[in-house]
């Protein structure tokens, strides 16, 4: 017996689309009139958590405490997996096909590293204001000028080392 029918039978005549929502304003069921229905789960934070159909599709996703989706797997085998900075941009990628890329960020949000699974790769370098001044991929792609400093870099004269620092 589906809900609306057990409504119908406790209630009297029900309309269609028969819907419930939660007190937040979310939906979490809904029925056709023809048999098909689904039902949704949320979290503190109004984020969907699980959902199921009468077709026996099912899915559910987890958060982190910012919210950022970090885990998600459906009823067809296919999950993934994602990590974030502090900033809130993924940092790391995986799924059960074995599909995975990383990306590192600059202080500023801006992608300076990524590679992925099947090999690609790319660097990126920018100026203060956020501009890029380099950048070069696996593909052999290169745009612009890569930073040449030797700031920290450690030189040995006559047996005496000595670390450079660069002025601005």
């Amino acid at each position: 017996m589906t809900l609306a029918q057990a409504y119908c039978k406790q209630f009297g005549k029900v309309s269609f689309p028969f819907i419930i929502y939660d007190s937040n304003g979310n939906e979490t069921y809904y029925e056709n009139g023809d048999g098909y229905c689904y039902k949704v789960e949320y979290n503190s934070q109004d984020k969907e958590t699980y959902f199921e159909n009468s077709k026996g599709f099912w899915y559910k996703v987890e958060y982190d405490s910012n919210g950022n989706e970090t885990y998600y797997e459906n009823s067809k085998g296919y999950w993934f997996k994602k990590e974030y900075n502090s900033q809130g941009n993924v940092t790391y990628f995986v799924d059960n096909e074995g599909i995975w890329s990383k990306t590192e960020y600059n202080s500023q949000g801006n992608v300076t590293h990524y590679e992925n699974s099947t090999g690609s790769w790319s660097k990126t370098e920018y100026d203060s204001n956020g501009n890029e001044t380099y950048y070069e991929n696996s593909a052999g792609t290169i745009r612009g000028s890569k930073k040449c400093s030797c700031n920290g870099k450690v030189v040995e004269i006559d047996g005496k080392k000595y670390k450079l620092k660069e002025l601005k």
